[in-house]
């Protein structure tokens, strides 16, 4: 009998653990890990390059965060699978993640145990959750039963675009470098600045970054 073989893109801003990560899937007969990447738009490339089965997607990664990456890509690969990790564990990063497309969310912390039983649950096409999570969804999914109101707000109301834009102004770039990074003009990154503020309710740089890091999009030193 032949053995089925999953290929794997770890998508993972911090060496470390992307490597510890690769070391982990290497280790498994079935599994192989067919690319790094270490943000959200080199994750992409890869995707179109590769054709891993799976992906395995941090949140919070430089230029283009995981979460944005995971709806691009299932926009244009939905058959692709992609197992969300973060040491997150609020219902709003969980759902947010999950509405995009995920296939499953573990976190980071119980990762070593959980990763490989996610990646053989998700290559079947089923979902995986972190079993220290599975109790706020189900909550969640009670709430919206009883007709309680849960749904969050602020980053379902950007654009695609507008949310890239956003995690480019929190990480300190200017307009300019935003256009050549986005291929857009400057005029056109200027015109998202406004939409977002207008969107999220707030002024100004410092009040736009402090979104984004609330939101998970940046890390406090990025």
């Amino acid at each position: 009998m032949i053995m089925t073989i999953i290929k794997v893109l770890v998508a993972e801003d911090h060496t470390i653990v992307r490597k510890g990560l690769c070391a982990l899937l290497d280790a498994e007969s079935d599994i192989e890990v067919v690319g790094e990447a270490e943000n959200g738009r080199e994750a992409i490339k890869m995707v179109e390059q590769l054709a891993p089965d799976v992906v395995i997607m941090d949140i919070t990664m430089p230029e283009l965060n995981g979460m944005d990456a995971t709806r691009q890509l299932k926009k244009r690969f939905p058959d692709l699978k992609i197992l969300i990790l973060s040491m997150h564990t609020s219902e709003e990063y969980i759902f947010e993640t999950l509405r995009a497309g995920a296939s499953g969310y573990l976190v980071k912390k119980s990762a070593t145990t959980d990763l490989i039983q996610a990646i053989h649950v998700a290559y079947k096409g089923d979902s995986y959750l972190s079993p220290d999570i599975s109790n706020k969804v189900i909550t969640y999914y009670v709430k919206q039963k009883e007709g309680g109101t849960v749904e969050p707000e602020g980053l379902d109301k950007l654009s695609d675009r507008e949310r890239e834009v956003l995690q480019l102004i929190a990480e300190g770039h200017a307009n300019r470098d935003i256009a050549e990074q986005l291929f857009i003009s400057p005029k056109t990154v200027e015109a998202h600045r406004a939409n977002i503020q207008r969107k999220l309710k707030v002024s100004g740089t410092a009040e736009l970054t402090k979104y984004a890091i609330i939101k998970g999009l940046v890390e406090l030193g990025f």
